[in-house]
């Protein structure tokens, strides 16, 4: 799938009314460039410079003694985070609870390999720098205009930043500007969704008494005992998020948490469900991954549509 001439940045997207009053591109992509720039070697010690420089935002911390006790046990895996960490790459304090370890990131990117791919809460970029390099396209979004710009800043230390839009933008307002779009402008293929959980103490404290910055393997056993619901999802259910996306494209891929109710997860498949299949045609699977950090599972990237193994064929 091509690129279509003479649509540039948001155009290809969006209705020019949204453009002009409720996002604002952060993107300046040559229209010519369609590969990422090689990267020049450089002391993994020294901070790379570049032209999308955000070090004045947040502080790059390099020892232990300057971060935030309630960072620590975050930035004690800091390279599983980002593996050029040491280069310069920067979080903010909502990105250093909430950005998918490096790893996980490059094998679902393997998985959502496509021309045009949508991450609606791009965060600090470690999804949207590992899409860049197995997708031809990608569309970042976020509410945060400083996690935007440090989105941009680490994805320029890796080489990427060339293959991403960055759109400051709210993602309900983003899915509704674009499905009300022409049909003529470039589809989006796959989102992947990764949707604020709740913070680093999204497992239900309330109801338990123990504080988000408990003993690590205390949480562990409390989670392994509750399930997270898909209720808890900001900004909107969900649920409710799901049905949204699908209607910009049945390939999605719902990064959700480890401990999240199976049957919440099973019953989006009844979305799956439209007038396009007939009764001989086979019903649509969901595929849960298991997202695995050494001995901890992390996390659980739920797939739809062609994303799903074998069902490759109605992508």
């Amino acid at each position: 799938m091509g690129k279509k001439p003479n649509l540039t940045g948001l155009s290809r997207f969006l209705p020019q009314d949204f453009l002009n009053s409720n996002a604002t591109s952060l993107s300046e992509k040559p229209q010519n460039q369609s590969r990422p720039a090689k990267k020049r070697k450089t002391d993994t010690h020294v901070p790379v410079r570049t032209k999308y420089d955000a070090t004045a935002l947040v502080p790059h911390y390099t020892t232990t003694h300057e971060v935030p006790e309630n960072l620590q046990k975050y930035f004690s895996q800091r390279k599983r985070y980002f593996s050029l960490y040491d280069q310069g790459c920067l979080l903010d304090e909502e990105g250093w609870y909430s950005v998918t370890p490096e790893n996980i990131a490059v094998q679902i990117a393997d998985r959502c390999r496509c021309d045009t791919i949508l991450d609606p809460f791009c965060g600090v970029g470690g999804n949207a720098i590992a899409f860049a390099k197995t997708c031809e396209h990608v569309i970042a979004l976020d509410i945060s205009p400083t996690r935007l710009a440090l989105a941009r800043h680490n994805a320029a230390i890796y080489g990427v930043a060339d293959r991403i839009e960055f759109i400051l933008a709210d993602y309900i307002s983003f899915a509704n500007a674009y499905l009300s779009r022409p049909h003529s402008t470039r589809n989006i293929d796959v989102v992947f969704l990764s949707p604020p959980w709740g913070g680093p103490g999204y497992i239900s404290t309330s109801e338990n008494n123990v504080s988000a910055d408990s003993n690590a393997d205390f949480q562990d056993e409390l989670e392994a005992h509750s399930q997270y619901s898909l209720s808890r999802i900001q900004p909107i259910h969900g649920a409710d998020l799901f049905r949204l996306t699908k209607r910009i494209s049945d390939n999605i891929a719902y990064f959700l948490p480890r401990n999240t109710d199976l049957n919440e997860i099973s019953a989006l498949g009844l979305l799956e469900k439209d007038e396009g299949v007939t009764p001989d045609d086979k019903p649509r699977m969901i595929e849960v991954e298991e997202e695995w950090m050494g001995s901890k599972l992390k996390a659980l990237t739920c797939y739809f549509g062609g994303l799903v193994a074998g069902q490759e064929h109605v992508f």
